[in-house]
């Protein structure tokens, strides 16, 4: 594999980025359900900002950064315009511990900070590595809430709310950003 490379999402990704989001549904689920429109589900509603990472024409993941809702933004404890959330992230199953979701992370992380704001993001309970991902990265846990959905092992979604660390994107040690995610 070459030098991982991370820009912004182009409309020629997004036939990649399905095939790649497929991966990660078939080995951990998520999307919980599989959307009717992949295409659509990876532009959400309020989308500010998209990025993939790429190996040549390889696409290894994604991130998007959308406006934050009243909900998130009161679990966290600021305004919903002090910031954004990280939406849709994911690294194809086939380049796990690459740095491929880390990379992602720092890329909308320095977005966020050159707008002014703090990224948040929300985690279902069960996504064990994407927690671990963001908790090596330096986020904070800022409580839980049930959501209005089911996951796919069929009890209610349990989100977990993390806010980014404010400040640089810090350039995490080779070891602690081998991701998991």
């Amino acid at each position: 594999m070459g030098e991982i490379e991370v820009r912004r999402r182009r409309g020629s990704d997004m036939a990649a980025c399905t095939d790649a989001l497929a991966t990660v549904h078939e080995t951990d689920r998520y999307p919980a359900q599989w959307p009717a429109d992949p295409r659509s589900w990876l532009t959400p509603r309020g989308l500010i900002d998209a990025w993939v990472a790429v190996d040549g024409p390889t696409v290894l993941g994604h991130v998007a950064l959308t406006r934050t809702g009243e909900a998130l933004a009161g679990d966290i404890g600021l305004p919903a315009e002090q910031l954004l959330s990280v939406a849709r992230l994911f690294s194809h199953s086939g380049a796990r511990r690459l740095g491929v979701a880390g990379a992602l992370l720092d890329t909308a992380r320095e977005a966020a900070a050159a707008d002014g704001v703090r990224l948040a993001l929300e985690v279902e309970d069960g996504g064990k590595a994407a927690i671990a991902l963001y908790e090596r990265h330096g986020w904070t846990y800022v409580g839980s809430r049930t959501d209005d959905w089911t996951t796919a092992d069929g009890r209610p979604a349990r989100m977990r709310a993390y806010l980014a660390p404010a400040g640089p994107t810090p350039q995490p040690d080779t070891e602690r950003s081998q991701d998991r995610a």
